[in-house]
This record gives C-alpha cells, structure tokens and sequence, in this order.
C-alpha cells in the first residue's frame, strides 16, 4: 500500500515535549515547525500520503524525514551542512572598500532622457 512506511515512530515524553512546542512556536523557521508536526502526525500512525495531504509536501519528503528521525531522533530534523562554497551577502562583502550593507552607486549618473520644464 502507497505511503506506508517502515519506520514506526514511537516518542519518549521528552521528545513529543519538545516537538510538540516546537510545532506550536511561532517565531521557528517554518520547515522547523512543519518538520516537528510530520514527525508528531507520524507517531500518531499516520501514514505518508496523509501526513503530506496535511502539511503540503510531497509523500517522498515526507518518507525522507520520517526516516532521519528514525535514525537520529530529534538531531536529524536539522538541516545538514550543505557541500560547496557558502553564499555571501552581500555581494561586495569581504572586498577592500566595501562595508557590511548595500550601498548606493557612488558615481550618480546622469538620466538618459532629460525632462523638458514646461
């Protein structure tokens, strides 16, 4: 049957603590929260395609994340470090002359059209 999965969730008092509040926290990163309440829907005996009808996913990531937990409990519903060089922003941080915020051009150039006063 699609969406069945073969990890079965079961929660300690302290893990459905913890992820229960972080499902009802408001100020978390929103795939924090949707991740907490996946895992909570999955103890629950839910199976994948209902738990992504829910929370708007696809029943793959649903499958994914329910599989980490598994695996690693509550530390594997963070994001791993990601391969390649980190983005930096801005752009100009990091060059010699250029600070920490965006700037505006320094050289002002003039309009390509100039309006006529009538």
């Amino acid at each position: 049957m699609p969406g069945k999965s073969r990890y079965r969730i079961e929660l300690s008092e302290e893990e459905r603590s913890e992820l229960e509040h972080r499902a009802a926290c408001y100020s978390r990163p929103h795939r924090e929260v949707q991740r907490a309440k996946l895992v909570l829907y999955a103890a629950d005996g839910l199976d994948n395609v209902e738990i992504a009808r829910r929370l708007d996913l696809r029943p793959e990531v649903v499958g994914r994340w329910r599989r980490r937990f598994h695996e690693e409990r509550l530390e594997g519903l963070s994001d791993r470090k990601r391969a390649g060089r980190p983005r930096r922003f801005p752009p100009g941080r990091g060059r010699p002359g250029q600070g920490d915020r965006l700037r505006a051009a320094q050289d002002p150039r003039p309009a390509a059209v100039a309006l006529l006063a009538r």
